[in-house]
């Protein structure tokens, strides 16, 4: 099996409180912030789809409400609609919804828990043999399918995406392709780092994960994982971008407002 597997969950790490982009607003984490008409959640999610992948497992904390909101009234926010005001459970939307086959489980993982507990407090909702794993802050052209198939075919727990952007976080530390070393605390001005884009056995969350508030999963679990033999790199040299600062927020605006933004799928463009 090299295909993608359309049962496998995307879990996405959208609870942080993005203390370094609030300028932007204030009122919305940092998952719904817009690039081009839409939360750069969704830019996420439509390059999974993309590639098949359509079942998502929302890991919520700071301002969830907010994300669970966008998704209880997505059609109506995007469509455009005849009700009855006495029968408002009575709508008849005049347009489609590419989206509508999504499948989306969203989960209050609490207010402050780092991205190990979060991952581990969503166990129950996987139970499919492999799941894939990222952020709600980041895009790029990865293709998923060949990542799935790279995953396959080295057989270890886990693969983390490796991309080369700009130095100023964690370094991979490389044998081949196989991880020997994690560490989100090295600063480097070259070189292969933590892009997200992870595919996992389920065996990850068992004998890795615990629902422990305080547990980084770039820290222990996933250092212990290379440490053991058990991390693969899958390295991408295509575009790759993640929103930390106003700045980057910025930038993919810029990117997107141009007819630049190489994140796209084919049918996003037209919001």
């Amino acid at each position: 099996m090299n295909q993608p597997n359309v049962d496998i969950p995307v879990v996405i790490l959208a609870g942080g409180q993005g203390t370094r982009i609030r300028e932007v607003t204030p009122s919305l984490p940092k998952p719904m912030l817009d690039i081009g008409g839409r939360p750069i959640i969704w830019h996420i999610m439509k390059h999974y789809a993309h590639y098949g992948y359509k079942r998502f497992i929302i890991c919520l904390g700071y301002m969830g409400e907010q994300i669970k909101n966008f998704f209880l009234n997505y059609r109506a926010a995007t469509s455009d609609f005849t009700m009855r005001l006495g029968a408002p459970d009575s709508i008849e939307y005049h347009s489609d919804c590419d989206e509508c086959d999504w499948v989306v489980t969203l989960v209050d993982t609490g207010l402050n828990t780092m991205t190990g507990g979060r991952v581990g407090r969503i166990r129950d909702y996987i139970t499919t043999d492999h799941f894939m794993l990222t952020y709600g802050d980041g895009v790029a052209d990865v293709d998923l399918a060949d990542l799935w198939r790279f995953h396959l075919a080295h057989g270890k727990i886990g693969t983390v995406t490796g991309v080369h952007p700009p130095g100023r976080f964690g370094d991979l530390m490389l044998s081949g392709k196989q991880v020997t070393d994690f560490s989100e605390k090295r600063q480097v001005t070259e070189g292969v780092i933590n892009g997200g884009f992870f595919v996992f056995r389920r065996q990850f969350l068992t004998d890795y994960l615990s629902p422990s508030e305080t547990l980084i999963l770039e820290r222990e679990p996933l250092e212990r994982l290379a440490h053991d033999g058990e991390l693969m790199c899958y390295v991408h040299q295509g575009f790759w971008q993640c929103m930390d600062t106003a700045r980057d927020y910025n930038f993919l605006n810029e990117l997107w407002r141009t007819g630049q933004a190489k994140w796209l799928i084919p049918d996003s463009r037209n919001l």
